[in-house]
């Protein structure tokens, strides 16, 4: 049989073979670059900036919940602080505080990713809440040092916020120092 009418061949694909999407490249980047470490390659996990990210976020949370109680006892102790009209407001400042406290904590915690999977050709950031992030490979990055933090309360090891750029997408993430390498501006001298 010939024509339109006759079978085709189909491949159908096997059972859990995968293949990774293609990433595009900024004009002007050459394809892959310089070939990479394989040593480097891998999952990079983000310890320090989680921990700063998690520590900033409950000083954050115990601000608000401070602030919270002494506008309670100062209202309570005022004037017609025990009316009716007053106990609505309070319950209505504990939901705003409720709502600042989780939007701060979940902002800070946000820009902290959980790891970092770079591979051969695509370089991935693992969010802290499972949103994953594709830029294409090391070479291709670029890695921007907006601040670095030392090593602290905060944070037992130094802290990079960085800003990364590849192809369409940028973004600012606060990382451990080194887990990717920064590639404008340099690093700060170490004091």
């Amino acid at each position: 049989m010939t024509g339109p009418a006759a079978p085709h061949p189909v491949r159908v694909p096997q059972a859990g073979s995968r293949t990774e999407r293609a990433v595009r490249l900024p004009r002007g980047a050459s394809a892959p670059g310089p070939p990479l470490d394989t040593s480097a390659l891998g999952r990079r996990e983000n310890r320090a900036g989680t921990l700063r990210a998690v520590r900033v976020s409950l000083f954050f949370v115990l601000a608000v919940v401070v602030l919270f109680a002494v506008l309670v006892s100062y209202a309570r102790a005022a004037p017609g602080g025990t009316s009716s009209g007053t106990a609505f407001q309070l319950d209505l400042f504990a939901v705003v505080a409720v709502a600042v406290a989780a939007g701060g904590s979940a902002l800070s915690l946000g820009s902290a990713p959980r790891a970092i999977e770079v591979r051969q050709n695509l370089t991935v950031v693992v969010g802290r809440f499972g949103g994953r992030r594709r830029f294409p490979a090391l070479p291709a990055l670029s890695v921007r040092l907006v601040r670095r933090f030392p090593r602290g309360l905060l944070s037992p090891e130094p802290v990079e916020v960085v800003e990364v750029t590849g192809g369409r997408f940028r973004a600012t993430y606060f990382l451990g120092e080194g887990l990717l390498p920064v590639t404008e501006g340099g690093r700060p001298p170490e004091r």
